[in-house]
């Protein structure tokens, strides 16, 4: 794959593409394991590795990534521009530090923990849990790897490590299936291709980085960082607790694969909206280009509401028909939680949150999460309590990423007099939110109780 200069990609599109070869990479996993061998429960066991692995290190992940970009070449600590001899940049090495560290933390307590925990009914066991620490050591760290390449401009090899190393996970992620082998050997497979990142983000750390340990720019990492950690912690989490609720309530690993396989946002949206999101931070931080920023902010997502909410309507129409096509004939169950997640791309695509994390009010960003999480749990609950059952759970995350999206909208407009208007192209948004609740109800013209 031969990538040069930034004619074809830039930073946003370049994270955007990355972002969406991840999804797809898991959605073919996800079609092959289905297709094959596997039984749900065994499925289910895959499900929750990665729900495990994922519940346990994604909110300090984003954090520390999220804090990194608006500090990077503008922080106290740091006033010059990297090292001025080689350009090699001391914020990057001092960040793999402190996610090595919380990944560290966490693999060491996991030891200490892991009979003491239980899922499925499985008291002091977790699927696979020694390869599961193992894994998560090994992998917080190397989501730095496509960021190191934003900060330094080069688009083009995000989308080369993207290639390569997702074209081999899902040779090693699948291989083991088509052969008839358990699953245990899919994971092995995952285990390999991050050992392999891990060796590529060393080689980037020594072309980009000074080693340089800085206490004092990790304070002041950690000091913007950790609101956006419980930021992440509790706002990203919705889909974590939801998991959490269903197993707990339902404790049976096949109703908690067909939840899974349903809870999932519609991935252009998800991975397309984040991208624009991370990679715009690094503008925010200029106060000089707040203007020009939220102007380009307000452009890439107007671009992005005509691709996807249009697209996100004809897939709405098809869910039901295609979903037990395919992955499986019981798989259908998991249509109705994928036509509620389908309705989040109405919060997604507004950023307030971009315009705050850039201009370091992470803080604010932390109440609107709190506010998720006080809101979630016990409105999911009350969803299956009144019988709309794993569709009701789903139901509840989407109420409350409209009201989270709303408060960050109105501090805004009240406390920094940026209107919607500056950022949002509002007209538009309103017409195709409109537009896509009213297909959802002829889809789903009643939420079905799956219990």
């Amino acid at each position: 794959m031969k990538l040069k200069g930034t004619k074809f990609v830039d930073n946003i599109s370049g994270l955007q593409i990355f972002q969406l070869l991840k999804f797809t990479i898991f959605l073919i996993v996800s079609i092959v394991f289905t297709k094959g061998h596997l039984t749900s429960a065994e499925i289910g066991k895959w499900e929750m590795f990665l729900f495990s692995s994922g519940m346990l290190t994604f909110f300090w992940v984003t954090g520390l990534i999220q804090s990194l970009l608006p500090l990077y070449h503008r922080n106290r600590t740091y006033r010059k521009i990297g090292d001025p001899n080689t350009g090699k940049s001391p914020e990057i090495f001092n960040a793999f530090i402190l996610l090595t560290v919380f990944s560290l933390f966490l693999f060491v307590l996991g030891h200490s923990l892991k009979g003491h925990v239980s899922v499925f009914r499985l008291s002091g066991n977790v699927p696979f849990i020694n390869l599961l620490l193992l894994y998560i050591l090994l992998s917080s760290p190397v989501c730095l790897i496509e960021y190191i390449y934003l900060l330094n401009n080069r688009s083009h090899r995000i989308l080369q490590y993207g290639f390569y190393t997702f074209s081999v996970q899902l040779v090693l992620i699948i291989a083991p299936i088509l052969a008839g082998k358990d699953i245990i050997w899919s994971v092995y497979g995952l285990l390999a291709i991050t050992l392999v990142r891990w060796i590529w983000l060393i080689i980037l750390l020594r072309r980009y980085s000074k080693p340089e340990i800085s206490v004092k720019f990790m304070k002041e990492h950690m000091y913007l960082g950790w609101p956006l950690i419980i930021t992440s912690l509790i706002s990203g989490s919705a889909q974590y607790v939801d998991g959490v609720i269903i197993s707990s309530v339902y404790r049976d690993p096949a109703l908690f694969a067909w939840f899974r396989y349903g809870a999932k946002e519609f991935p252009l949206v998800l991975l397309l909206a984040n991208g624009l999101s991370n990679a715009m931070l690094p503008e925010f931080s200029v106060r000089g280009k707040i203007r020009e920023s939220m102007a380009k902010l307000k452009l890439r997502s107007e671009k992005l509401m005509h691709l996807l909410f249009p697209v996100t309507m004809v897939i709405m129409f098809f869910t039901r028909w295609f979903y037990p096509r395919l992955f499986a004939p019981e798989f259908h169950i998991s249509a109705g939680v994928f036509l509620v997640y389908a309705l989040l791309i109405i919060p997604r695509l507004v950023f307030p949150q971009t315009i705050l994390i850039g201009r370091r009010k992470t803080r604010i960003t932390m109440i609107a999460a709190v506010i998720e999480l006080g809101l979630n749990i016990p409105l999911s609950l009350l969803m299956i309590r009144w019988g709309y059952g794993i569709v009701g759970v789903a139901l509840a995350t989407f109420i409350v990423y409209c009201v989270s999206k709303i408060y960050l909208s109105a501090y805004l407009w009240i406390k920094l007099k940026i209107k919607p208007s500056d950022y949002i192209p509002v007209k538009i948004f309103l017409i195709y939110s409109l537009l896509t609740t009213v297909v959802f109800l002829l889809v789903d013209r009643r939420i079905i109780d799956i219990q």
